[in-house]
């Protein structure tokens, strides 16, 4: 099963509500909508903002990050993406989880174009790890992306029995297809609601699941294999 944590700000206020019961994602970026979102939902994914600060070419006070997600951890069924900066480099990004106050209440960020081995570094003191798509990897879905996120679980399959829990950041169109992602998140329904019906989106959404484990690709019978396998 996989968790789908649909993405905020959603406006007007009463389609969100309707949502109620669903799984969310509050951006440090945006977080207008995060106390509503503890109201009324599920779960919530506290995300530290990065890739939207990064477009921006904002820098940002990881303090006032801290500071903001305390109080939400108070629920047992909220968890924070741990600060790290894309393009930032591993040193960087190490030493920003070395800072982390929370424990295990956050997950760590490998960025896909980062070593293998720090990916099973950090699969080996985290429970949770999230998967975020950069340099020559950084299309969600396209071919070089595929072949990364297939090397990343033939290595964490080699190096654990059973896999961590893997969110796939801004990768719920991913879901339904060969991935064992755990988690995944989205804004569709902040940014299309407008065009469907809120409602019957997250229900679409949330019936799509991911595998509960690797398949090597070697065994896998699918033509697309061939496209990405070599990346």
């Amino acid at each position: 099963m996989t968790i789908h944590y649909h993405g905020t700000p959603i406006t007007p206020k009463n389609i969100l509500q309707l949502l109620a019961g669903h799984h969310f994602c509050v951006s440090f970026s945006d977080p207008r909508d995060v106390k509503t979102c503890h109201q009324i939902g599920q779960s919530v994914m506290l995300d530290n903002g990065a890739f939207t600060f990064w477009t921006q070419g904002k820098e940002v006070d990881w303090n006032e990050y801290y500071k903001w997600v305390d109080p939400w951890l108070d629920y047992a069924t909220t968890w924070a993406v741990i600060p790290d900066v894309i393009d930032g480099g591993t040193d960087l990004n190490d030493s920003l989880i070395a800072k982390w106050p929370f424990g295990k209440r956050g997950a760590p960020v490998w960025h896909l174009d980062e070593p293998l081995k720090r990916l099973c570094e950090l699969a080996e003191n985290w429970d949770k790890i999230c998967f975020g798509s950069s340099g020559v990897f950084a299309k969600v879905g396209s071919n070089p992306w595929q072949g990364r996120i297939a090397q990343a679980f033939e290595e964490l399959s080699k190096q654990f029995k059973r896999l961590p829990w893997i969110h796939m950041m801004r990768g719920m169109n991913q879901c339904g297809k060969i991935w064992p992602f755990a988690s995944v998140d989205s804004t569709d329904i902040a940014r299309n609601h407008h065009k469907s019906n809120a409602v019957a989106m997250a229900a679409s959404w949330d019936t799509i699941q991911c595998p509960g484990k690797w398949i090597p690709y070697e065994q896998l019978k699918m033509t697309e294999v061939d496209e990405w396998r070599n990346y």
